[in-house]
C-alpha cells in the first residue's frame, strides 16, 4: 500500500455513509498508487470498480451465492458438472454431522475464503465448528470488504459438499476462466508444484499470457511447462456458455480424473485491487472489456 492513501483509506472505510466513489478513489490509490478514472475507466481494475458501482442485475446475486448458483449451472450446462452436495442449512444447529461422510467441506454461501475442510469426521470439534459458522453467518461480505455488489443481497447459509482431491497433490488444480463480453481471453491456472501452489496465465488456446499479479510470488514462466489439459477446450466452451451476456465474469473449474467440476463464479477477482505485472497489462487486459453504457439520467444498470 501507499502511505498517505492508506492512511486516508483506513479512515474513510469506517464511514459507510459516505459516497461509494470516495471510498473507491482512496482505496484504489492505497493499493496501486494510481488515480482512479471512473468517467473513462481504462485499466481492468478501474473497469471492475465501475461494474461494482453501476452494473447491478439481480442475477448477479444468484450467481455469487455458492448455493443458488447451482441452479444456474444445472440449467445452462447440466448437473453433471456440479460437485456433490450433502446439504444446505440456515443454521449450524440444523446440521446432522453423524449423517455426513468421513470427508467433506463446509462453507458459507455469501462470502469468500470461509471454508472448513474436514478430512476425518471422527476428529472434529463440533461446538468449535458451530461457533465459527455463527460468526461467518453474521459477516457482511459487501460492507466488510470492497462493496462487491453481487454479495450485497445474499441471504447467508451453510453449504456442505464433497471434499475433492487430486492424486499426488495436496491442493487440487484450479482453472479460472476470465470471460470478457462472453469470450474467454485469459485463463488463470493455480497448480501445485513441489508442495507449493504456483500460478500462471494463459490465453484461450493455452499459450502463455506473459503477466502475473501482485498477489502471489510463485509462477510458471515458460510456455509448455504445464501440459495442456485433455478437456481444456471443453472447459473454455462451458465457460463461455456460463459467461452469457455479462460484461465480465470469471468461471472456475476443476479438472479431476477426466471430469470437469464447477467451482464458483466471480465478478470482481481480487476484489479489484490486485494489479497485473508488468504494469502495461493492466491496460491490455482492460481493453478486453467493453463496459455497458449508462443512459442519460440512469444511475445503475439492472438488466443484462
Amino acid at each position: 500500500m501507499y502511505p498517505i492513501q492508506r492512511f486516508v483509506y483506513r479512515i474513510l472505510k469506517n464511514f459507510k455513509f459516505l459516497p461509494k466513489t470516495w471510498f473507491f478513489i482512496f482505496r484504489y490509490g492505497a493499493y496501486t498508487g494510481k488515480k482512479l478514472h471512473l468517467k473513462n475507466p481504462i485499466e481492468i481494475n478501474e473497469k471492475l470498480i465501475w461494474l461494482k458501482l453501476y452494473y447491478h442485475p439481480n442475477i448477479l446475486t444468484q450467481l455469487a451465492d455458492k448455493y443458488k448458483v447451482r441452479e444456474y449451472i444445472a440449467t445452462k450446462i447440466g448437473t453433471s458438472y456440479l460437485n456433490e452436495l450433502y446439504g444446505f442449512y440456515e443454521t449450524p444447529e440444523a446440521i446432522d454431522f453423524d449423517s455426513l461422510p468421513k470427508q467433506f467441506v463446509i462453507k458459507v454461501n455469501h462470502s469468500c475464503r470461509k471454508n472448513i475442510i474436514i478430512t476425518d469426521r471422527s476428529e472434529i470439534d463440533i461446538p468449535k465448528i458451530k461457533k465459527t459458522l455463527h460468526q461467518w453467518l453474521r459477516y457482511d461480505q459487501y460492507k466488510k470488504v470492497g462493496f462487491e455488489w453481487a454479495y450485497k443481497n445474499i441471504k447467508p447459509g451453510i453449504v456442505i459438499e464433497k471434499f475433492l482431491t487430486e492424486e499426488n497433490f495436496q491442493h487440487i488444480t484450479d482453472y479460472k476462466f476470465h470471460c470478457f463480453n462472453g469470450k474467454v481471453k485469459i485463463v488463470h491456472l493455480i497448480k501445485e508444484q513441489n508442495g507449493q501452489q504456483h500460478q500462471a496465465f494463459y490465453n484461450e488456446h493455452f499459450e502463455i499470457f506473459p503477466c502475473n499479479t501482485t498477489s502471489k510470488k510463485h509462477w510458471f514462466v515458460k510456455d509448455g511447462e504445464v501440459e495442456k489439459p485433455a478437456l481444456f477446450d471443453k472447459m473454455v466452451h462451458l465457460a463461455e456458455i456460463l459467461a452469457d451476456r455479462f460484461p465480465f465474469v470469471r468461471i472456475d473449474f476443476y479438472h479431476i480424473e477426466q471430469k470437469i467440476i464447477f467451482g464458483e463464479i466471480t465478478f470482481y477477482p481480487g476484489d479489484a485491487k490486485f494489479e497485473f505485472i508488468p504494469d502495461s497489462y493492466n491496460k491490455i487486459i482492460g481493453d478486453f472489456l467493453t463496459l455497458p453504457q449508462l443512459e442519460k439520467g440512469q444511475k445503475e444498470i439492472v438488466s443484462y
